[in-house]
């Protein structure tokens, strides 16, 4: 099957939906499908060269500021997902946003879109951060969309 992303060349994690994922509807429990989010987000910061670790080394990570999903269908124990994003856009300054879209990978259809922007913060101090310049240079490399 032909996967219908929204932009080309996604970042992706696979994802086997297990049963802990399911709530008491029986379907993907909506805080599970934002775990996954922060899981591909993770997955590709890491894939750029800003693993978990290197953050806490530096005392600088990107911490959500908004999170906007839309849901447009239900995920089930046993289904096969896709779950992709892009950096959209690196201010340089403070802030990243990323696309996101989850797909079945089975019927190709999309269960989720959303966005989510993110501050730089100090994590020593829990507050608003300039951007390490690793995190300008790897993050802007990385961008689909490009200012």
């Amino acid at each position: 099957m032909t996967l219908s992303w929204d932009y080309p060349d996604p970042f992706f994690i696979d994802i086997e939906v297990s049963s802990a994922a399911i709530d008491g509807f029986g379907h993907v429990s909506n805080v599970q499908y934002i775990q996954w989010l922060t899981d591909c987000a993770w997955a590709h910061s890491a894939e750029v060269g800003l693993p978990e670790e290197s953050c806490v080394a530096m005392q600088r990570g990107m911490a959500i500021r908004e999170i906007h999903v839309e849901l447009l269908a239900s995920a089930y124990a046993g289904d096969s997902l896709k779950v992709g994003n892009w950096i959209e856009r690196v201010d340089g300054r403070l802030r990243a946003t990323r696309r996101f879209q989850i797909l079945n990978a089975d019927s190709g259809n999309t269960l989720l879109r959303g966005h989510v922007d993110f501050v730089c913060l100090n994590l020593a101090t829990g507050r608003p951060t300039r951007m390490p310049e690793s995190f300008r240079e790897r993050y802007r490399l990385a961008a689909c969309f490009r200012d």
